[in-house]
């Protein structure tokens, strides 16, 4: 507990001796009314001081309005210990709320715990301890083992072990040597590091990481929205219904002090706190447990969507396949093996692209930069630059075509890259991937999440999308898209969806328009590009597609948490509202329809935060 719930634990406890002394008293008149107004004073000016701060701003009907109306109506018709146990069980439930949802949040802070506190600097030979935000793009910085990786970057020298559990939830350490890419968060386990930065500290994925959990809330789902729209319009209509059952009854009967306590059981059992804090912290705690397991959702009102999920369509590369191509074969035509690899590998030597990589590491020289001219990416196409002095075109068989270079036709299964220099083609290179691990896994458990369809859609050619979509199980499959084909292909399968959602999961910067326009964009946090997690509202971090089948069952496991809680929340209610009307609830039963399904109410949202 902290110091504040502990004063007020202590003034909880107090007002009960006090009450308990009240009821014990053999007092009575003025005296009585003394006795429980002490208690009710010590357990309530709180209350009392929010309702009236409140009013004064215009901000009258709230739980604060509900509570200090029902509690001095119950003391103007002599019922004390009905008013002073109202606010009293109200506080102790309001302890409660308040301890439940500060045990989430140091759960989630404590998940999140990766935030490094300073970045080690080698200056004059002497490490020097600085602010993760001082450290230059560029820089060299060293990590001891034992220490969390401040900035992502590429380690220079030294080889160990990772701990990611905070990034991706992995219990296996993840091994790492010169030349292997970092980012921050992960902790060395074993060897020193050197690491050469490659992004600044706001650009890092601890800070993104942070920035994605902290304002997860600013998103709220429809059931959430609906929530706050539905407190603000109920409160008011209750006191107006509390109205309606002290005046109009009385009328007939002349019974005014029954129908006004009838009134007051009314007001009492109608407070809307149980909704209005255990949803939202449902949500909250749903987040946190997705956290856990290395997904980030962007908001709850994500978490929502992905739970009615009924469509879900992939990207090929560094999605379902491992992204770590190899050039299998080189076919040059009128020049040799190793002129047509040179000549590609250079064009491609400013690109951080697989395919790109794959061909750079199969030529296996050093790229002298000095060769190569301006260099122009085209998504979905390839590469045009200049080499020597002379354009390069380096890509698929529709770059070509656009430039007029007839090129060559092959069955190969693979991606097939063509090469042409100064308008002459010189030959095509066959590369292929692998099939991630849990590629075939993923799949049969979205089907058994009852995912009505499973498409793929991709740029490489068709007999290669189709090959990797039988291996897989996959539904349907359109290939040789470009990122504009993908758009107009997603736009067709939102009109196949029957009132559920599609999602789309890519990775590649050609992916960000496509992970817009989807309903739940899944994006890989790991490999993935920046463009493509920037775009998406939910991120796996360690790049394992499998986990989006864990991500849809947390989803759905936190949505049946929150109906679960509406659905008791306002049955109870409804009863006891209606027994009240009749005579048949006292204030005690409205107690329990108020503080005491708050408190289960709450109970059950925490819930969400260990879900497995």
């Amino acid at each position: 507990m902290t110091h504040s719930q502990k004063k007020d634990l202590a003034q909880i406890l107090v007002a009960a001796v006090l009450f308990g002394a009240a009821v014990l008293a053999p007092v009575d008149g003025l005296w009585k009314l003394a006795a429980y107004l002490v208690p009710y004073l010590v357990i309530g000016w709180k209350v009392l001081w929010r309702a009236i701060r409140n009013i004064l701003r215009g901000q009258v009907f709230d739980e604060n309005f509900l509570m200090a109306l029902a509690t001095v109506g119950a003391f103007c018709i002599g019922e004390y210990p009905e008013g002073v146990f109202v606010m009293l069980f109200y506080q102790v439930g309001e302890l409660f709320e308040h301890v439940a949802v500060g045990k989430s949040r140091r759960s989630i802070a404590a998940l999140m715990d990766i935030r490094p506190d300073y970045a080690n600097v080698e200056r004059d030979g002497v490490l020097e301890q600085v602010d993760p935000e001082d450290v230059e793009l560029g820089s060299v910085i060293v990590v001891k083992p034992g220490e969390k990786i401040p900035l992502d970057g590429q380690i220079v020298e030294g080889r160990s072990s990772l701990d990611t559990m905070a990034l991706t939830g992995e219990s296996v350490p993840r091994d790492v040597a010169v030349g292997d890419n970092v980012i921050s968060g992960c902790i060395s386990l074993s060897g020193l590091l050197k690491i050469r930065t490659t992004k600044s500290f706001g650009e890092s994925t601890v800070s993104k990481i942070l920035d994605l959990v902290e304002n997860s809330a600013m998103n709220k789902a429809k059931s959430e929205a609906f929530i706050t729209r539905f407190a603000r319009w109920y409160t008011p209509a209750v006191v107006i219904a509390a109205v309606l059952v002290a005046v109009l009854p009385s009328l007939f009967t002349g019974n005014w002090s029954h129908w006004l306590h009838q009134a007051l059981v009314f007001l009492v059992v109608s407070c809307p706190c149980a909704l209005v804090i255990s949803v939202p912290l449902t949500f909250f705690g749903g987040i946190g447990g997705a956290s856990r397991k290395g997904i980030l959702v962007k908001g709850a009102n994500y978490l929502e969507q992905l739970a009615h999920t009924e469509i879900v369509v992939f990207d090929k590369t560094g999605t379902l396949t491992e992204g770590s191509f190899r050039v299998t074969a080189v076919e040059p035509q009128g020049i040799s093996r190793e002129a047509l690899l040179e000549t590609a590998a250079l064009a491609e030597s400013y690109s951080d692209h697989p395919i790109s990589r794959s061909i750079l590491e199969a030529w296996g020289g050093k790229a002298d930069h000095s060769r190569v001219g301006p260099v122009d990416e085209l998504p979905g196409h390839g590469v045009r630059a200049t080499v020597d002095g002379e354009p390069v075109l380096v890509g698929n068989g529709r770059l070509l075509e656009q430039h007029d270079i007839p090129c060559a036709k092959t069955d190969a299964v693979g991606t097939v890259v063509h090469v042409a220099k100064n308008g002459t083609y010189l030959g095509y290179l066959v590369i292929s991937d692998r099939v991630k691990d849990d590629a075939a896994e993923t799949i049969r458990a979205l089907k058994a999440l009852g995912i009505r369809k499973t498409v793929l859609l991709t740029g490489d050619r068709q007999a290669v999308g189709e090959a990797v979509a039988k291996e897989l199980g996959l539904d349907d499959v359109h290939a040789e898209l470009l990122p504009g084909d993908k758009v107009a292909m997603v736009e067709a399968l939102l009109k196949e969806t029957n009132g559920g959602k599609l999602a789309f999961v890519g990775d590649g910067i050609n992916d960000a328009p496509v992970l817009s326009r989807a309903d739940v964009g899944v994006a890989m946090g790991a490999m993935g590009s920046d463009a493509a997690i920037e775009a998406a509202d939910v991120v796996l971090m360690d790049d394992k597609p499998s986990k989006l089948a864990k991500a849809i069952a947390i989803s759905r496991r936190t949505n049946t948490i929150v109906w679960q809680n509406i659905i008791f929340s306002l049955g109870v209610k409804i009863l006891v509202m209606i027994l009240g009307v009749f005579g048949v609830a006292t204030m005690w039963e409205a107690v329990f329809a108020d503080v005491g399904v708050m408190v289960i109410a709450i109970c059950n949202a925490t819930r969400a935060l260990r879900i497995k």
